[in-house]
């Protein structure tokens, strides 16, 4: 019985195209959670939309450890968010800073460019950004900032 080369490499390559399926069809959401990492989130106790975010970021494949703070401003000041940027709650993941209502497709994008900057920030909390769902959407945009407050424009939406 001769061999054939040919056909040889084309059987490998269909078993390695099919065990590389199965592999990844036997993947599960939990599996691609884990390699997001986890964001810690100062927020007010009583904050609605703050738990409303930390639900967005969580269908988004992150892990969240809420952390509740009465006093909020002290939070914002000791971490280093500018005055003039501020939101509801204030994160803190893989070194960067996320004030306010960002969405996560932004923290990923941050995560992926890895920019030098101290963060993200949405100011205020605009109608329709993840967390504020519900009546008038507002066209809002996703900031950066550095350690002077300087910023610049990151996305809208």
């Amino acid at each position: 019985m001769t061999r054939h080369p040919v056909r040889t490499i084309a059987l490998a390559t269909a078993f390695i195209a099919l065990a590389l399926t199965t592999a990844a069809a036997r993947s599960s959401p939990g599996e691609a959670a884990a390699k997001k990492p986890t964001i810690t989130v100062y927020k007010d106790p009583g904050c609605g939309c703050c738990k409303k975010w930390i639900e967005h970021l969580i269908k988004n494949g992150y892990r969240v450890d809420a952390k509740d703070s009465p006093d909020m401003a002290e939070i914002k000041r000791t971490l280093g968010v500018p005055g003039g940027i501020t939101a509801c709650h204030t994160a803190v993941v893989n070194g960067y800073l996320i004030e306010g209502h960002v969405p996560a497709a932004d923290i990923d994008r941050l995560l992926a460019q890895k920019p030098r900057i101290a963060g993200l920030a949405v100011p205020g909390m605009p109608m329709g950004s993840p967390g504020m769902e519900g009546g008038a959407v507002q066209h809002y945009r996703v900031l950066t900032f550095d350690k002077s407050g300087k910023t610049t424009v990151f996305s809208s939406h």
